[in-house]
C-alpha cells in the first residue's frame, strides 16, 4: 500500500489514541491495537457461529424456549430476559432449577430477531466479452483518453481487468475502460 502524501490524523479504533496514519486505510496506531482489533472480530465471528448453531437447533413449533435459546435467537442479554421475567412483561414457565423458559410469541412483539453474522459472499465472476468488436486496443485507449500506454497497463493490472492478446494487440473490455475512465475527458 503506498504511503499517503499528506498527513492523516485518526484515531486508534482500539485504544482511542490519535496517530497519522501512515497509509490511507491505516486504522490502528500499533501492530499491537491492530492485533487486538483482529482478535476482536474473529472471537465475534466465533461467537456468532456459536450463537447460529443454538439457533439452528431450535424447533420452530416450539413455544417456550430456553433463556440460552432467547439470548441466541433475539440478541438481548440474559439480564434482560430475567429483568422481564421478574416484572412479569414476559410469560415464563418455571420447570425447576435452571430451567426457565419464556414465551417465544411475546419476544417476538418486543424484539426483533438476532442479524445474522455477516458472511461474506463469494463475489461471482463477471463474464466479460473478449471479441475484438467488444473491446478497445491499448492505442485505441491511450489516443481516447489522452494517456500514455504505460499509464493503461498499470490501470489494467491495478484495477483487474481482463485482456486477450491477438497478434500484436492487446484488447480491453470498452464497458470496464468505460466505466474505469468516465470522469476523464475524451
Amino acid at each position: 500500500m503506498p504511503a499517503a502524501k499528506f498527513e492523516i490524523k485518526r484515531k486508534c479504533q482500539v485504544c482511542g489514541q490519535e496517530f497519522i496514519a501512515k497509509t490511507i486505510e491505516s486504522w490502528y496506531c500499533s501492530k499491537r491495537c491492530s492485533n487486538i482489533a483482529y482478535k476482536r472480530r474473529k472471537d465475534e465471528e466465533k461467537r456468532n457461529q456459536r450463537l447460529d448453531e443454538i439457533v439452528k437447533s431450535i424447533p420452530k413449533h416450539q413455544d417456550y424456549i430456553k433463556v440460552s435459546e432467547a439470548y441466541a435467537l433475539f440478541g438481548i442479554s440474559k439480564d434482560t430476559l430475567y429483568r422481564l421475567i421478574h416484572k412479569g412483561t414476559i410469560s415464563h414457565i418455571n420447570l425447576g432449577t435452571n430451567q426457565i423458559r419464556v414465551s417465544k410469541e411475546e419476544l417476538l412483539k418486543l424484539y426483533p430477531l438476532r442479524k445474522k453474522a455477516l458472511a461474506k459472499p463469494k463475489s461471482v465472476a463477471k463474464l466479460y466479452s473478449l471479441e475484438p468488436k467488444d473491446c478497445y486496443t491499448i492505442g485505441e485507449i491511450s489516443k481516447k483518453f489522452h494517456l500514455e500506454d504505460s499509464t493503461v497497463y498499470l490501470h489494467i493490472r491495478k484495477y483487474s481487468i481482463p485482456t486477450r492478446q491477438i497478434g500484436n494487440f492487446v484488447y480491453v473490455p470498452k464497458k470496464e475502460i468505460d466505466n474505469l475512465y468516465k470522469g476523464m475527458k475524451q
